[in-house]
């Protein structure tokens, strides 16, 4: 496994990681504009998710292009 793609797995485990450690955010404080810390925080990880997904993406198909010699896809 190469240092791209084990960089790319981390960014794709994380989201899972930082879910099911329910312990690290089960709790009401901090709120933020009212909202508890247990849905905001849920909530914050769909667009971290979104850019981790995106990162991983574009490592694994920039590394599959220098693979195949540098050719555009």
């Amino acid at each position: 496994m190469t240092p791209t793609r084990v960089v790319a797995a981390l960014c794709l485990i994380a989201p899972f990681v930082g879910m099911l450690w329910v312990g690290s955010y089960g709790k009401v404080e901090p709120t933020f504009i009212g909202i508890p810390f247990f849905y905001w925080y849920q909530m914050l990880w769909v667009p971290v998710s979104a850019v981790l997904t995106s990162v991983a993406y574009i490592l694994v198909r920039r590394e599959q292009r220098e693979r195949k010699g540098g050719d555009s896809a």
